[in-house]
């Protein structure tokens, strides 16, 4: 069966010094940077300006509405 198969294709093709080969190694390498950027962009939580923008209307929106509910009495 392996000497059919090895017959059949021809695995140098893969090898590393070969195009398809190199092309192989190259999106592996490619495809672990993606994974290690994304983890480090999870891991480090930087908050973008927009999402900075939001969260400070809505606090802002939450205390008025609480200044509302309970007024200040002088």
């Amino acid at each position: 069966m392996i000497i059919a198969l090895k017959s059949t294709l021809d695995l140098k093709v893969f090898s590393p010094s070969e195009p398809v080969g190199i092309i192989i190694l190259f999106l592996g390498l490619v495809f672990t940077g993606m994974i290690f950027y994304i983890i480090y962009a999870v891991s480090t939580n930087k908050e973008s300006l927009e999402d900075r923008k939001i969260r400070t209307k809505k606090e802002s929106l939450q205390q008025e509405k609480i200044g509302k509910l309970f007024p200040k009495k002088k």
